[in-house]
C-alpha cells in the first residue's frame, strides 16, 4: 500500500531462480581458490623454461577473477518493475505533465531521413494528450534534406496520427507497420480501406522525400512550400552556419489539428549554430541546446531522449514512465527511468552479438537492484529538473502536483523562433555550467553514462524497466568493423571515466552505495579486458609451438578446478542466454564477438585512452552507419560476416588466427611425432584451448581465404597478417 493509503503505480520483484545461480557462484568461487593455489605451488622455478608465460598467464587469470566478482555483484539479485497504468489514469489524467520529446540526427548520409522521420513520427502518435506533447528534431548536420524531410511528415502526421489511434495500431512507425502488416484486416472494410489509402500516401511521401536525397538539393518548387528553406541561404556548410529552428506546428495553436479536428502535438526543428572556432561537443551539445530551447517552448517537466534510428515500438511507453515519477511513495526521488535499448534488425542467431540481450535482461536489471541503471543515451525519460543541475532534496518532494501543467509561454511562434536562436547559439555557453553542472556532460564519448553517474550523486534514483512489449526498436550495425568500432567508442569513454575525477569510487564516494560504485566498473573496466585476453589467446599456442605446458597434466588432480571453472562457465553463460531469448548458435557468435572486441576494440580504446592521458590524442566521436547496400544487406541476412574494408582491428583479428592455426596444427604434430602420451598428458589442455580459438575463427579463415566477394580481408591485411604471425612464430620458436 501507497502513501495515503493508495496503491501503487509500479511493483517491483526480485528475480527468480537465484538459488542455482547461487550454487554456480560458490562452486566456481571454489575453483578460483583451487586455480590460485595451483598456481602458487606449481610455479616454475628462476631460470626454468616457462618462467615468465606462467608468472603472466597468472596475472590475467587474477584480472578475471576481479572482473568474474565485478561480474557477479552485478547479476546476484537484478530486479523487475511492473507498472499500473490504470491507475494513473484515475488519479492523474487531469493533472499529466508535458512531455518534450528530443530525437537527435547528425548526418543524412550515414541516418536517412525516411529512418529520421519515422522515429519522429511513431512518438508524435504516442497514446497521450497531444497537447502536451513537443517533439524536437535535433539536426546537428545542418541538412535542408531533412528538414524537408520534417516538412513532408508534419503533413502526413495530420492522417497518420488519428488512423493510428482510431484502429490503436502498433507499432506507430509507419515504416515498422507496413512491412510487418502486408495485407488489410478484411473483417473491418472500414480499416481496410484506410489502410490501404494511409499506406499510399505514405509511399507517396517516402519517394518525393527519397527523390530529392537522390538529387541531393532542394527544388525552387519546394522551397516555396515553406519560408524555413529560406534560413540556408545563409548556412555556407555544416560546421559553419547560424542556428535555424522551425516550429513547424505550433501546438498552442487552435488551428493545429488533424484531419478529424483533434489537436496536434508542437514540432520543432533545431539545427544549432556551428561554427569553425568553436568546439559543438557532439551529441552531448546538441542535447543540451535541446534543453534550453524546450524550456522556452513547451518546458515540459519529463524530457524523452531517443536516437534518431529508436523508433516507438510502444505507444503507451509514457505513461509506463509516468508510473514511476508519480509514484506517492518513491516518484519524487526518481530522476530518470531507463528503457532497454533493442534491434530490429538482428539475424536469427545474432552474427555479430549486437543484440545486447543479456546486458538488457540481465545486467541493467542488476543495476537497478544495487541502487539504479546507468544512462545508455537513449530510450531514457527525464526529469527536466535534474538535466538541470538540480540535487534532490526534500523540497523536490510531489512538486509534479503543484505545478500548473497547462502552463504556457503566450509569445508567438515567431518571438519564441528568435528566443530559442539565442539559446541555441555557439557563444551562449561560454562562462556558464552548461556541460559541467549543467545539462549532459561534456568531454567524453560516453557522455551519457558520465550524466547518469552525475545525477545519481546528486541524490536521485533511476529505474530501469523492461516492458512485455518493447518500447523503442532500432538498427544495430550491420558490418564487424562498424560493430568494433561503436565498442571500441563505448570502451574508450567508459575508461575514460575510470581514470577521471568522476571514478564512481571518488565522485560517487558515500554519494552512491558501493554496490553500485562497483557495478559500473563492469562498463568502466571493459577496456583493460584487452590486456589479459590477448595474453590468453596469444602466449599459450606460442608456447604451444615450444612445448612449454602451462596447465596441469592430465593425469593430475589439478585438472579438475581448471576443468570445472571453464565448464561451468559456459554453461551458465549459455543458460543465461537462451533464456535471455538467444540460440545455441547464437551464444557461439556471442563468444566468438566476446574475443573479437576485446583482442580489437578495447586494444583500441585502452591505447587511445592512455594516449588522451598523457596529451597525445584528443576526443573524437564516430556516427555509426544506419545503411547498408544490398548486397551487403544480403550478406548479413545470410550470416555471412562482412570485413572488406582495411583495417588495423581486421590485422590483429587475422594475425591472431593464423597464430592459433599454426600452432594448433604445430602441436597436432608433436603430439605425432614426439612421444605421444607426453605431450597428450601435459599439452592437451592447452591444445583443446588452441583448438576452441581455431573454432571461433573459422569466419576469420573465410574471409581469408574463401570469399572472393567484397566481404573478404582485403589482400592487404591477409600479407601483413601472414607476415605477422610468421614472424612471432620464429621468435617463439627460436
Amino acid at each position: 500500500m501507497g502513501r495515503d493509503g493508495q496503491l501503487p503505480l509500479f511493483e517491483t520483484k526480485a528475480a527468480k531462480g537465484r538459488l542455482l545461480f547461487g550454487l554456480y557462484a560458490v562452486s566456481t568461487f571454489v575453483g578460483i581458490c583451487l586455480i590460485c593455489v595451483y598456481r602458487l605451488t606449481h610455479l616454475p622455478e628462476e631460470g626454468e623454461v616457462g618462467r615468465w608465460p606462467w608468472i603472466g598467464l597468472f596475472l590475467s587469470e587474477l584480472w578475471y577473477i576481479l572482473y568474474w566478482f565485478v561480474i557477479l555483484s552485478v547479476r546476484w539479485s537484478p530486479i523487475y518493475r511492473n507498472t499500473f497504468k490504470d491507475r494513473l489514469t484515475q488519479r492523474y489524467e487531469k493533472v499529466l505533465p508535458g512531455i518534450d520529446i528530443f530525437v537527435c540526427t547528425a548526418n543524412p548520409i550515414i541516418e536517412p531521413p525516411t529512418m529520421v522521420i519515422n522515429t519522429v513520427l511513431s512518438v508524435m502518435a504516442y497514446d497521450y494528450q497531444p497537447e502536451k506533447l513537443s517533439i524536437y528534431l535535433s539536426n546537428d548536420g545542418g541538412s535542408c534534406l531533412t528538414f524537408y524531410a520534417l516538412l513532408e511528415a508534419s503533413q502526413f502526421s495530420k492522417l497518420w496520427l488519428p488512423f493510428c489511434k482510431k484502429f490503436k495500431v502498433e507499432p506507430r512507425c509507419p515504416e515498422a507497420y507496413f512491412s510487418s502488416t502486408l495485407k488489410p484486416h478484411h473483417d473491418d472494410p472500414l480499416m481496410a480501406e484506410e489502410w490501404s489509402s494511409i499506406k499510399k500516401l505514405y509511399k507517396d511521401m517516402r519517394n518525393r522525400i527519397e527523390a530529392v536525397m537522390n538529387m541531393g538539393q532542394i527544388t525552387e518548387e519546394i522551397r516555396k512550400q515553406h519560408k524555413g528553406f529560406g534560413e540556408w541561404n545563409l548556412a555556407s556548410e555544416p560546421q559553419n552556419h547560424q542556428t535555424i529552428l522551425q516550429i513547424l506546428i505550433d501546438g498552442r495553436d487552435g488551428k493545429a489539428v488533424d484531419v478529424e479536428g483533434q489537436p496536434l502535438p508542437t514540432l520543432i526543428y533545431l539545427s544549432r549554430e556551428k561554427r569553425p572556432k568553436y568546439h559543438h561537443n557532439f551529441k552531448a551539445g546538441a542535447m543540451n541546446a535541446l534543453i534550453r530551447v524546450s524550456s522556452r517552448i513547451s518546458n515540459g517537466e519529463i524530457i524523452l531522449n531517443v536516437d534518431c534510428d529508436m523508433y516507438s515500438n510502444n505507444s503507451e511507453s509514457v505513461r509506463d514512465a509516468l508510473c514511476f515519477f508519480m509514484d506517492e511513495e518513491t516518484g519524487h526521488e526518481i530522476a530518470y527511468v531507463q528503457f532497454p535499448q533493442c534491434f530490429n534488425n538482428i539475424t536469427k542467431n545474432d552474427l555479430y552479438a549486437n543484440s545486447l540481450n543479456v546486458c538488457m535482461e540481465v545486467e541493467l536489471a542488476g543495476f537497478d537492484s544495487n541502487g539504479g541503471p546507468s544512462y545508455i543515451g537513449t530510450g531514457c525519460f527525464h526529469r527536466r529538473e535534474t538535466l538541470c543541475g538540480k540535487k534532490y532534496g526534500e523540497k523536490c518532494e510531489r512538486e509534479q502536483t503543484t505545478r500548473n501543467n497547462n502552463e504556457r509561454i503566450e509569445e508567438n511562434a515567431s518571438v519564441l523562433e528568435e528566443i530559442g536562436k539565442v539559446l541555441a547559439s555557439c557563444s551562449y555557453e561560454d562562462y556558464t555550467q552548461w556541460g559541467k553542472e549543467m545539462g549532459l556532460k561534456y568531454g567524453c564519448p560516453v557522455e551519457d553514462t558520465l550524466t547518469g553517474l552525475s545525477i545519481q550523486c546528486r541524490g536521485w534514483k533511476s529505474i530501469y524497466f523492461t516492458p512485455e512489449r518493447k518500447a523503442f526498436l532500432g538498427v544495430a550495425p550491420t558490418t564487424l568493423l562498424q560493430t568494433l568500432i561503436q565498442h571500441k567508442r563505448w570502451s574508450e569513454g567508459d575508461f575514460q571515466i575510470f581514470l577521471s575525477s568522476h571514478c564512481p569510487f571518488t565522485y560517487g564516494h558515500k554519494m552512491i552505495p558501493l554496490k553500485l560504485q562497483i557495478s559500473y566498473c563492469l562498463f568502466l573496466l571493459l577496456a583493460p579486458n584487452c590486456l589479459p585476453t590477448l595474453y590468453y589467446v596469444a602466449i599459450p599456442s606460442l608456447c604451444l609451438l615450444k612445448g612449454i605446458s602451462l596447465f596441469p597434466k592430465i593425469s593430475s588432480l589439478w585438472i579438475l578446478p581448471f576443468a570445472y571453472v571453464m565448464s561451468s562457465s559456459c554453461a551458465y553463460s549459455l543458460g543465461e542466454f537462451i533464456w535471455c531469448g538467444g540460440t545455441l548458435l547464437g551464444w557461439w557468435n556471442d563468444q566468438r564477438m566476446w574475443v573479437f572486441k576485446r583482442t580489437t576494440s578495447y586494444f583500441f580504446g585502452f591505447s587511445e585512452t592512455i594516449l588522451k592521458q598523457l596529451g597525445f590524442a584528443k576526443s573524437s566521436f564516430a556516427v555509426t552507419s544506419k545503411v547498408a547496400d544490398e548486397e551487403e544487406s544480403k550478406r548479413f541476412e545470410k550470416e555471412v560476416m562482412e570485413f572488406g574494408a582495411p583495417s588495423p582491428m581486421f590485422t590483429i583479428l587475422a594475425a591472431l588466427a593464423l597464430l592459433n592455426l599454426f600452432a594448433f596444427i604445430g602441436g597436432i604434430k608433436r603430439m605425432i611425432m614426439d612421444v605421444p602420451a607426453h605431450v597428450l598428458d601435459s599439452l592437451l589442455l592447452q591444445l583443446l584451448l588452441c583448438g576452441v580459438l581455431v573454432f571461433i575463427n573459422l569466419p576469420v579463415y573465410q574471409g581469408l581465404f574463401l570469399q572472393k566477394d567484397a566481404s573478404r580481408v582485403p589482400y592487404s591485411v591477409t600479407y601483413q597478417s601472414i607476415a605477422f604471425t610468421l614472424l612471432a612464430c620464429s621468435i617463439a620458436l627460436y
